[in-house]
């Protein structure tokens, strides 16, 4: 983390930043294995009542209004793997004259060297709602939007436990961070 010393002199103050003070990334456990993320990637106070285990924004590529978004979940008595695919793919439409199979991909890897994960690539126009959960609702499509969506289970004591993470946002912005994200999500140890 990138420490800062206030200075003052005069009538001004200055922040400058402590030397040798970089800023590092942030340790991340899931399922008994680490990985640091990023030093770029901000770790972000999760709101009240929040389903979410921990929260990043990742910088918004040039020519982006916003921000992307890095949520990681973990589900205690499991779920079905398909149906939690299925429920991304949901939240996108593709755009007209775009195949399925180039609006979304699917790969499977090796979580930890342990668990057989899921990454699923989806762009489209996103349905964003809000609330995110409620039945009725207000849904906004947000073209040019994509989505990394890393998904496996586990058992844990005997009982089933699915670790979920989904980096979203616009889709200049999720390219610019693909390849550091997938590295970081193969790099669990």
């Amino acid at each position: 983390m990138l420490r800062w010393v206030w200075v003052t002199g005069g009538v001004g103050l200055l922040m400058l930043p402590l030397v040798g003070q970089e800023r590092k990334g942030v340790t991340v456990e899931l399922a008994g294995c680490k990985a640091v993320t990023p030093a770029d990637w901000q770790e972000e106070p999760l709101p009240p009542k929040s389903l979410r285990m921990m929260q990043f924004r990742l910088p918004r590529a040039q020519g982006d209004s916003e921000d992307a978004e890095l949520a990681l979940f973990v589900l205690r008595g499991g779920g079905a793997i398909d149906a939690n695919l299925k429920r991304q793919e949901a939240k996108f439409e593709i755009p007209p004259g775009t195949k399925r199979e180039e609006a979304i991909q699917l790969e499977k890897f090796s979580f930890g060297g342990k668990y057989d994960a899921w990454l699923q690539d989806i762009r489209g126009i996103y349905l964003k709602k809000f609330p995110p959960f409620a039945p009725d609702a207000k849904v906004t499509r947000v073209p040019d939007y994509r989505q990394l969506y890393v998904i496996f289970e586990v058992l844990e004591n005997g009982n089933p436990v699915v670790y979920s993470m989904t980096l979203l946002g616009p889709a200049r912005t999720v390219e610019k961070h693909k390849k550091a994200f997938v590295e970081w999500v193969k790099s669990f140890k």
